[in-house]
């Protein structure tokens, strides 16, 4: 009978924490940013409509203190997974914060396109007078603030992924789009969504109100709103489907497991036991790998195999020797 002798050898190598706090940091500061922005909308546009009696501007109004109740929510997300960073009772710290964050958000995303869906047909079969003077400015009011809200969340949205350069740089040696897809933060994607989906319906109401008011066509305003909220579900669609998979523990590239499995084997005679591969938030991708052979080398070397092949954040190996005469795989 063969024997597996017992010798593991174990390596972690591990992004430091300051490395991501900067980039969250600045994100909830945007976020804050934004509700104050559009808390100051929601109430001009409530004001406004119950003193014009315009029902379109009260209504979208309170449209808009949904939209501040989830954004509000987003910077809650931020500032609970910051202050709860270094709790032990987060294992793979708070990251996955974000993700819930988003999902929940888009959940909110997708009951508002309904609640959009079920007023327009309303107002299609039912008709309300508008008063066109009164909601136009405003409207357009509102789409200035949006576009300035966007603006502050898109430049953590678009360029907030350059952190975690402290490790191995050979861990970066991989396509950007990997990059980019690894580090997205929900809680900001989830935020900058809801930021869009307020500027469409800005620009729909827009062409809504000038219709009516200059072509006597009252029914494109509902109609404005069924394509808005279209537009909306498939943001909100799009957003529960990446941060759910998160949240599971997808893995978040069958490429990226198989580049691991295949930098490893091409040593001497390794053969993988274990590979678990997935995210915990904020793009942190972790590794859990073990594999046997029969004559082991430095667990650096497998280490910069590994980092060479896949970006990874945290990595745990494991290396067992073994005198079997004919290994097998375990997959």
């Amino acid at each position: 009978m063969s024997e597996t002798v017992a010798q593991t050898k174990i390596e972690r190598c591990q992004t430091p924490p300051h490395a991501l706090e900067g980039g969250a940091q600045r994100a909830e500061s945007r976020v804050r940013w934004v509700v104050l922005l559009t808390f100051v909308m929601m109430v001009v546009e409530l004001v406004a409509g119950i003193w014009s009696g315009s029902m379109a501007l009260t209504a979208d109004g309170w449209h808009m203190a949904t939209h501040v109740g989830a954004l509000g929510f987003s910077a809650l997300a931020y500032w609970f997974a910051r202050t709860r960073a270094t709790h032990d009772a987060f294992s793979f710290g708070t990251g996955k914060v974000y993700a819930l964050a988003g999902y929940t958000s888009a959940v909110a995303l997708g009951l508002a396109a309904l609640w959009m869906v079920v007023e327009s047909v309303g107002r299609l079969l039912h008709p309300n007078p508008i008063h066109y003077e009164e909601a136009l400015p405003v409207a357009i009011l509102g789409l200035l603030v949006n576009i300035a809200s966007a603006a502050l969340l898109h430049h953590d949205h678009g360029h907030g992924h350059d952190h975690g350069h402290d490790h191995d740089h050979a861990s970066h040696e991989h396509s950007h789009g990997e990059h980019d897809e690894a580090h997205k933060d929900h809680n900001l994607r989830a935020a900058y969504a809801h930021v869009l989906a307020d500027a469409l319906t800005s620009v729909l109401a827009i062409v809504a109100l000038a219709a009516g008011m200059y072509l006597s066509w009252s029914f494109v305003d509902p109609l404005m709103g069924i394509v808005g909220a279209v537009v909306i579900l498939h943001w909100g669609v799009g957003l529960v489907r990446s941060s759910g998979s998160e949240l599971l523990d997808t893995s978040p590239s069958l490429e990226a497991e198989a580049a691991v499995r295949s930098a490893l084997e091409k040593i001497d005679d390794v053969r993988v036991t274990d590979l678990h591969l997935w995210e915990v938030g904020q793009g942190q991708r972790y590794c859990m790998v073990s594999f046997v052979t029969r004559e082991p080398r430095a667990t650096g070397y497998y280490r910069a195999a590994i980092l060479g092949a896949v970006r990874v954040d945290h990595l745990t190996v494991e290396v067992h020797r073994t005198d079997e005469a004919d290994m097998t795989t375990a997959h």
